[in-house]
């Protein structure tokens, strides 16, 4: 009796085969979440930005200010869901990839979308009546606007995830290669005459480079956001225009050690160029409670930064001190963990002004 010899394994193909599945629940993935996507879509189409447009409850600036493009991405969702469903993976993404201004566009109107629906809800009894019924209906789910609004970004992020994925493990020889990755096989010959400007980027580069940029924007209004909350929170004409144009990176009380006396509580607001010192308003002062009046401003291109202690990681806190041409300071914190944070601040804005 012969024994059977068992056949040698193909390492290639068995990543080939390992690439396939994975391949399989991605498109999987990006199918039933798309799907999804687009019927929330939908929901917000249908029964707030049509009926509120045939209803005038809002007028059309307010109207645009708060939905911004979201019609024309539930269109090109419409548009590519049926590529999907019919596995045309590379087709349907390569033909959406023109749409995806659209989210760009919405990430740049996000904050005032925001600040428009808390503005109306405030102050229109007919809008907020008209919001609550709507989110009432059993097709929402329990879900309220404003957890809808945010969608596009969030869906945006998912694309650029699965996307990739579907790139990274589709074939060569799939028919949607061409269409996912950096550029077209059948110009190859071309592309070896080009600079890289002129190579045909794929869905998955197209996807990843507006995902970065809607970021960006993203971190910039969050910026604006702090900037204008520290601002509000300093007071005296000195204080006027200190945070224009600079990015906010922390806050927080640190004592300052003087040559002699008693340590001193301050408030220390760190951006991007310079440290700000600045000292609480009195509690008993009328129209300033509660602000605080700069200082000192401190330019971090000039500052040199040193631990004295809290190295060992104990309890007993730490001593930062920061060296400028005509002052130092010495920052102390009872709290190690927190000078700690404090010092990789520091140091990052600091790092940031000499490069």
């Amino acid at each position: 009796m012969e024994i059977p010899v068992p056949m040698a394994r193909c390492p290639v193909q068995e990543q080939r085969a390992r690439w396939e599945r994975k391949r399989a629940r991605t498109a999987r993935e990006l199918l039933e979440t798309e799907r999804r996507y687009q019927e929330q879509l939908g929901l917000v189409a249908t029964y707030f930005v049509e009926i509120l447009r045939a209803k005038g409850t809002l007028r059309p600036p307010e109207r645009q200010a708060l939905f911004g493009p979201w019609e024309l991405i539930y269109g090109a969702s419409q548009e590519l869901l049926p590529y999907l469903e019919g596995g045309h993976w590379g087709l349907g993404l390569e033909g959406f990839c023109p749409q995806l201004e659209l989210y760009t566009q919405f990430a740049a109107n996000a904050e005032r979308s925001r600040t428009t629906l808390q503005e109306q809800l405030k102050k229109s009894r007919r809008f907020r009546r008209f919001v609550r019924l709507q989110e009432g209906r059993p097709e929402f789910g329990g879900l309220q606007l404003q957890d809808l609004l945010p969608l596009p970004l969030q869906r945006l992020q998912q694309y650029e995830n699965l996307v990739v994925a579907l790139a990274e493990n589709t074939s060569p020889n799939s028919p949607d290669h061409q269409q996912l990755t950096p550029f077209h096989q059948s110009r190859v010959k071309e592309v070896l005459g080009m600079g890289l400007r002129d190579v045909a980027p794929g869905a998955a580069r197209l996807i990843s480079e507006t995902a970065q940029r809607v970021h960006t924007i993203g971190q910039k209004q969050k910026n604006d956001q702090h900037l204008r909350r520290v601002q509000a929170l300093l007071s005296g004409r000195h204080a006027k225009g200190l945070t224009s144009g600079r990015w906010f990176l922390r806050q927080g009380w640190l004592l300052v050690v003087p040559p002699r006396g008693k340590p001193r509580p301050r408030m220390f607001f760190l951006f991007s160029d310079v440290l700000l010192l600045a000292k609480p308003r009195s509690p008993l002062h009328l129209l300033q409670s509660g602000t605080f009046a700069c200082r000192a401003l401190y330019p971090m291109a000039q500052c040199q930064l040193h631990r004295v202690f809290g190295h060992s990681g104990g309890s007993c806190g730490g001593l930062l001190s920061l060296s400028f041409p005509h002052e130092k300071l010495l920052l102390m914190s009872t709290d190690q963990e927190e000078l700690l944070h404090w010092y990789h601040s520091l140091t990052l804005a600091i790092s940031s002004q000499k490069n």
